[in-house]
């Protein structure tokens, strides 16, 4: 009986273990499935040159995908270049920090030329879609301008150094990378993984994420696969400062604060030219402040400018109008001559606002010689020369006339009769100075 009850309470304890492990296997995989939709990846997209608002965009997306959780960031990268200070501002984030980056050159057809090359290089995972291109780093691009020989020198030395010393930190082709540098060598995505300048070559995000599921990143092994995705936009700012920093933009910028301030200055009390003149100057001095400007450039914008005032005031007959005009010019071509080739400001551009800003001081130069030499408009001046009808007759011991509605004590050193019509000469106090309209001449006198 005994033998009998125990067998019983074993099978009963057995069954409910049984029952115990199948409820409680649903609910594992359920976690693990749960567990699995929680992954994400942040993505990015760089996209047009590297400049201060890229530097700004690549760190807030790397701090919002750390504060998420994420297993990477990804940066989906298509760029021809961009500034040389910005590129290694970039490289020190990317180098510097233990969360995984991803740069994946893309779509078919995208370009890290330049400083893409630098940035692809220094990511944890560098990959490119099928159909693009790699390289093309040297200075020149990434510098704009000329150089004289001793710069040329520094800057193809340091720029080497500094691509040679990415590659070897994140181990790859480090002889390739040079020659990007040295010889401007650029190369597709297949010869990019061929030579180990790339990790992999994948077709879109999805089959990138696929790829490196499972690749081990300082001691962090990548769950990647099935990820959900969160796309990091650029915020309102940054976009409004990519565009301010564009060079038709500045140009732009530099015009509307001229015509502005001059505006205000020959205008008093207009208010709008002055506003947009000064909001102008002010979004000019950030991007001077954020883009290597040739100062030069500047220089000879504010001869011109000087140019076109001495004009207004001492008429050359357009002999300091025309000199100012190539001023203008030269300036506006010299402004952004030490950026990327990318980022120089288009010769359709400078001769549309050259004109312009000639037309616009001629016709303020035109302005005021008349406002010089015109009549006078308005005040006690605006009537000498007018007419003026005797009330009473007019003597040098006094009289009165009337014009526009009003009775002036009168004088003249004739004898202007009542009802005659006279011209003021001056005004002397309260009284106005006239002379006879078309004095007849004394009988006998011979013409």
């Amino acid at each position: 009986m005994n033998r009998q009850l125990s067998f019983a309470l074993l099978l009963l304890l057995s069954g409910m273990t049984l029952a115990l492990q199948q409820s409680e296997t649903p609910a594992r995989t359920e976690a693990s499935e749960e567990a699995a939709d929680e992954r994400s990846v942040s993505v990015i997209r760089v996209e047009g040159t590297i400049g201060p608002t890229v530097y700004n965009y690549i760190t807030r997306g790397l701090g919002l995908a750390q504060q998420r959780g994420d297993e990477a960031l990804v940066i989906e990268l298509d760029t021809p270049g961009g500034l040389l200070n910005s590129t290694q501002e970039i490289v020190q984030v990317m180098l510097g920090s233990s969360f995984p980056i991803i740069v994946y050159v893309s779509p078919d057809g995208a370009n890290a030329g330049s400083a893409g090359t630098f940035i692809t290089l220094a990511a944890h995972i560098a990959a490119m879609a099928p159909a693009t291109n790699i390289g093309a780093a040297s200075p020149v691009q990434m510098g704009g301008g000329e150089m004289d020989t001793v710069s040329r020198r520094k800057i193809f030395n340091f720029s080497e150094s500094f691509i040679e010393s990415i590659a070897e930190r994140r181990g790859r082709n480090s002889e390739w990378a040079i020659s990007a540098v040295r010889d401007g060598d650029a190369i597709t995505a297949t010869e990019a993984l061929q030579i180990e300048v790339i990790d992999l070559i994948a077709e879109d995000l999805d089959d990138l994420l696929r790829q490196i599921d499972g690749w081990e990143i300082d001691d962090q092994t990548l769950a990647t696969a099935g990820a959900s995705i969160n796309r990091i936009d650029r915020n309102l700012a940054e976009r409004f400062f990519s565009f301010i920093l564009r060079p038709e933009v500045m140009l732009i910028l530099t015009m509307v604060a001229i015509y502005g301030i001059v505006g205000e200055l020959t205008s008093p009390g207009a208010i709008i030219p002055g506003i947009a003149g000064v909001i102008a100057l002010i979004l000019l001095l950030y991007g001077v402040a954020a883009m290597p400007i040739n100062v030069a450039g500047f220089i000879l914008i504010a001869i011109a400018l000087g140019l076109f005032v001495i004009e207004a005031f001492t008429p050359t007959y357009g002999v300091l109008l025309t000199g100012g005009a190539v001023s203008f010019f030269l300036g506006a071509l010299m402004l952004f001559q030490d950026m990327p080739e990318e980022m120089q400001l288009s010769i359709y551009w400078l001769i549309p606002a050259t004109i312009l800003t000639v037309l616009f001081f001629a016709w303020i130069i035109s302005y005021g010689i008349r406002a010089q030499y015109g009549e006078h408009r308005s005040g006690l001046e605006a009537a000498i020369g007018k007419e003026a009808k005797v009330v009473d007759e007019i003597g040098p011991d006094g009289g009165r006339v009337l014009f526009s509605g009003e009775y002036w004590n009168a004088e003249s050193s004739d004898i202007i009769p009542e009802g005659a019509v006279c011209e003021i000469v001056s005004f002397r106090g309260l009284k106005v100075i006239v002379k006879a309209k078309n004095p007849s001449k004394p009988k006998g006198e011979l013409s």
